[in-house]
């Protein structure tokens, strides 16, 4: 069962696990979030837009966090509104590869799908996606536990250099997506060399196995989200702590000091 975070008379916030399926499919037969929740509210018949039983947005299957989801059609019917007219305010938390310039940033792009596999990436005339981003802390893997990772595998020389090169420095960054497109923060990320620690899809391969021995998922939490409440019509906050594998993951790293004109290189000590 799912993680309640709050629940009234018109809508319910769950923390959703990372690895759980948000929408019923045809092409799956295994129980999903949607499953979870009709039985929660022993809904007998359909309650948002294509028996979604209320719930107003999604989560990929493998990241995790906050998910409204509504308990009448009219709850429902005003979130999403809120939504489409962009009032619902989100924080995602992603660990990236790689140190990130800068404090902030903002990455604006066309998003659509490429091939036939559920990836999708910029594509000109596409939908236009935004996100804003501030870098949090920067990282360095220690070298005996990187050493101690790279002693898993049978590794040519070339593949070891490019991991030192690929695999060592990271960024914690909190990302605002200001649209709603499928995959868009991983898609973004990509597009401007960081990608995700431990993205199945987007993550490319070289890195991804080295990734999977520290990072056992998909480095992204959706953290915090605000918007009105569709009775009350005050602005409600809700917020998720980092889940504690990924918090145990980044406890592998070092944190990196923070100086007046940015991250100056040096470790501090803990």
């Amino acid at each position: 069962m799912f993680e309640i975070i709050y629940e009234d008379d018109f809508l319910l916030i769950i923390n959703k696990a990372s690895g759980v399926v948000v929408n019923r499919a045809q092409t799956s037969k295994e129980v999903t979030l949607q499953d979870q929740i009709s039985d929660y509210f022993k809904l007998g018949g359909k309650l948002g837009l294509g028996d979604r039983a209320g719930i107003v947005h999604r989560l990929d299957r493998e990241t995790s966090g906050l998910l409204v989801v509504a308990k009448t059609q009219k709850a429902f019917d005003d979130l999403q509104m809120q939504f489409r007219q962009r009032i619902v305010k989100k924080k995602y938390i992603a660990l990236v590869h790689g140190f990130v310039k800068g404090h902030q940033g903002s990455i604006v792009a066309e998003i659509g799908r490429v091939g036939k596999f559920g990836k999708f990436g910029i594509v000109k005339g596409a939908r236009e996606s935004v996100s804003d981003y501030i870098v949090e802390t920067q990282y360095i893997m220690p070298d005996d536990h990187f050493n101690q990772l790279l002693h898993r595998y049978k590794l040519t020389k070339v593949r070891i250099n490019y991991l030192r090169n690929h695999a060592k420095e990271y960024a914690l960054l909190s990302i605002f997506p200001k649209t709603g497109r499928t995959h868009q923060v991983r898609v973004h990320l990509k597009s401007i060399n960081h990608p995700v620690v431990s993205d199945l899809i987007y993550t490319p391969n070289k890195l991804l196995t080295f990734d999977l021995t520290w990072c056992p998922r998909l480095y992204l939490h959706a953290a915090q989200i605000e918007f009105t409440h569709p009775q009350s019509k005050k602005a409600v906050k809700y917020t998720s702590q980092l889940p504690k594998d990924l918090d145990f993951a980044l406890g592998k790293l070092i944190l990196l000091r923070l100086s007046k004109r940015g991250f100056s290189g040096q470790a501090i000590d803990n």
